[in-house]
């Protein structure tokens, strides 16, 4: 029935990859992918044919060992790497603003808290929320996978809607880590304007901003820590255990309880992966340490 469907997405999405587009291959072969009854041959060569391209995408091109524990931290700085890539994504940014939806959405989100906190510290804890989400974004765009726009829900936050899903725990792991590693790069920004001037709504943007993201990392339901949690097997879970516990005795933050409860129970009954994931070990534990130590921010009442 999709013959000719299949034949032109292989073809775009050869063209795309001999042309460096390795999104826009990742893309058609996902396409072709919806076409393919599950379990068949042809099903299984495209899902190996999308692995393979999205590791590429990713930069993790070789294949994870299952002793990932004594792997060194240098593979997995790719992704926190994405910290010092955080401003150059300005044209992203910008262009999550042109649609529609994300635009009033983010408008009425940000007139709710105004009458709340005023509009300073609403317009920063709003750009906090849309940044987070906009990491979202840039890695399903680099993967390949259809997704919605931002849409932002006052009281909620924001959600961005997938219309195609990861087809590894590697691959989910990327997405959802995504948001709180651009959720802290907008904390650590409103920090540093904190500490060159003083001005205590900027030290409480960043503030609550790690707090969100540090939220964010508890593996729970769909929460971006459930995601980083598919990728890793049961000792690497045990390793963000004891992350967790050793910032929570160093910061006394009460949110990292939760984590730290909800982790061990993860570790010790959750669903493991075949393989775990080096990057995806040291991209939570990185966010765990980074955001924990930013909820210390002193701030004054503002």
């Amino acid at each position: 029935m999709h013959a000719q469907d299949l034949k032109r997405l292989a073809e775009q999405a050869t063209t795309a990859h001999a042309g460096g587009d390795v999104a826009g291959a990742l893309a058609a072969w996902r396409e072709a992918l919806e076409r393919l009854p599950p379990g068949t041959r042809q099903h299984q060569t495209v899902s190996a044919t999308i692995d393979a391209l999205s590791r590429e995408a990713d930069g993790a091109a070789s294949v994870p060992s299952r002793r990932t524990t004594t792997s060194t931290f240098a593979k997995g700085t790719a992704g926190i790497g994405m910290l010092g890539l955080l401003l150059s994504k300005g044209k992203l940014l910008l262009l999550g603003l042109t649609k529609a939806g994300t635009l009033l959405s983010m408008l009425l989100a940000f007139g709710a808290y105004w009458t709340l906190w005023g509009w300073r510290f609403a317009l920063g804890f709003v750009v906090s929320i849309y940044v987070h989400e906009m990491g979202h974004v840039a890695a399903l765009t680099r993967l390949g996978i259809k997704a919605t726009p931002p849409m932002f829900i006052p009281g909620i936050g924001a959600i961005v809607r997938l219309k195609q899903y990861p087809i590894s725990p590697r691959e989910n792991a990327r997405v959802g880590l995504a948001g709180p590693i651009w959720g802290l790069g907008a904390a650590l920004a409103a920090y540093a304007v904190f500490l060159a001037t003083g001005n205590h709504t900027w030290g409480a943007i960043a503030q609550v901003g790690a707090w969100i993201n540090l939220f964010n990392l508890l593996p729970v339901w769909q929460l971006d820590g459930a995601r980083g949690f598919h990728a890793l097997i049961r000792a690497q879970r045990w390793i963000a255990v004891a992350i967790l516990a050793a910032m929570w005795l160093l910061t006394k933050e009460g949110l990292l309880v939760l984590l730290l409860l909800a982790a061990a129970f993860a570790a010790w009954r959750g669903d493991v992966p075949d393989e775990g994931d080096d990057r995806a070990l040291v991209e939570y534990g990185a966010l765990a340490i980074t955001l924990s130590l930013l909820t210390r921010i002193p701030v004054r009442a503002i």
